[in-house]
Formats: structure tokens, sequence, C-alpha cells
């Protein structure tokens, strides 16, 4: 049990599936109250809900899409309403949106998967940082991305270009928001078994990643889980701003 998490209130984006999900549960197990923000995943996020509470611990579900540009004021809002304050905010809603070889990048697809993946954490931070800064400080996570050092795989480029963004905007952040209190780290994992690649990524293109992976295997989810824990606590992780843990089994060691 992480002492200082415990009774903290945690809004996680893209919460019903996948890291997300298993955040949520990692956050719960150790007494925080978590606010699960899903879209598409519906049924996902109750079954989500339903399992933490049925291990005693608290959670809202808040609905909507972060390629809005009105969701993340209104989901901000019902987050805050559900339980008075937000102590810890996961920017985790991403996704690649398929794979494009750069001859079939549209300006369609640009502008969705830079939304989605790079704008909703500008969004979010921003509806945050007053609640935080008036609380007395919080702690921002990131999700970014292994592709943001390497370029992403085959047709994932603008995806890596995304998560890119997160990344140096993690950094720049974390210098700017610190007078409020406010620590912004991020986390990149690499190759997780999540319904991220089951959408876009084949059975052969996964044994590749796998084998580029010195710890020999894909992790699942939950593996990622520690690292979000970690910089959510000020206990643990107090004099760490600007920071982008790896969490890919030695694929990638900057």
């Amino acid at each position: 049990m992480i002492e200082d998490l415990k009774g903290k209130v945690v809004l996680i984006t893209g919460g019903s599936t996948g890291i997300g999900a298993a955040t949520a549960e990692a956050f719960a197990a150790n007494g925080a109250k978590v606010v699960v923000h899903y879209n598409a995943s519906e049924a996902e996020a109750k079954a989500l809900a339903d399992t933490i509470k049925a291990k005693g611990g608290e959670v809202a579900l808040v609905h909507g899409d972060v390629m809005d540009r009105s969701q993340p004021k209104q989901i901000v809002a019902k987050a805050l309403a559900a339980f008075g304050r937000i102590d810890v905010l996961v920017n985790n809603a991403g996704g690649m949106l398929g794979r494009k070889p750069l001859p079939e990048i549209s300006d369609e697809q640009y502008d969705r998967v830079m939304d989605l993946n790079a704008w909703s954490v500008v969004a979010f931070m921003r509806e945050v940082h007053p609640i935080m800064k008036k609380q007395g400080g919080g702690n921002i996570i990131n999700t970014t991305s292994i592709a943001a050092r390497n370029g992403g795989g085959g047709g994932a480029v603008l995806y890596a270009a995304s998560k890119g963004f997160v990344s140096t905007f993690t950094r720049g952040m974390a210098k700017e928001l610190w007078s409020d209190k406010i620590r912004v780290n991020a986390v990149a994992p690499g190759v997780i078994t999540t319904p991220f690649h089951e959408r876009y990524s084949n059975a052969q293109q996964l044994e590749a990643m796998r084998l580029t992976v010195p710890m020999g295997y894909l992790a699942e989810a939950k593996e990622c889980a520690g690292a979000f824990l970690f910089l959510a606590s000020d206990q643990l992780s107090g004099y760490m701003i600007g920071q982008v843990i790896e969490v890919n089994g030695g694929q990638l060691m900057p």
C-alpha cells in the first residue's frame, strides 16, 4: 500500500480498457478514489467499475469524446463533481487510428490523430491546472510511447510524432507548472498486450516486436501500472518532474 495515495482523487482518461483500466484498478487498490473516463467502451467501463467496487474501492464513470473540443471541460467538471477535487490526472486516452503510410495520410487523418493524442493532453492539463493550483498542488502523468523515441513501426509514424509531442509537452509543462506545486511526468509503454495492438497489429507483427525485447515477452497492461503509481506518489517520486519512464522490457534503453 502506498500510503500517500489513500483518499487521493485520480482522473484517468481512456480508463476503461488496457493500460488505463489496469492503472485504475491499481490506484483503487491503494485507496485512491478513481474517476474512469471512457468513450466507446461503455460495457468495459461498467465492468471495471463493478470490479473496483467489489474490492471495496470508490469509482465514478464519466463519458465523453476527447476529440470533441467541448468535452474535456465537461469531463473534468463531472470528475470534480464526483469527488470534490482532482489530485492526479492521468492523460491516457490515445490511439493510432490505423496504420497509414505517408501517401495515405489525409488532412482528416492528421487532425484526428493529433487531436486524440496531442490536443487532448493540452486540453485536460489546461482544465485541471486551476483546480490543482487552488488545491495547493497535484500530479499530472501523461502516457506517451516508445514510438516517441523510435519513430514507430510501419504506418505508425503520425502516431509516433503525436506521442513525441506528448513527451516534449511533458518536459515543458513540468518547468512551467512546478511554480504551482504541480508535478508533471510521463510513462512511455513499449509493446503491451492491450486492445490497442489487437486493433492495429497482427500476430506476425507482434512476434517480430517480441523478438526485439531483451526480456523476451510482451507485457500485460498491469505491468505498466506501477510506474503511474510511483509518479503519482509524492512520497516516492517527490523530486521528479519532466521525466519519461520507459516501460518496455529493455526494448529501448535511452
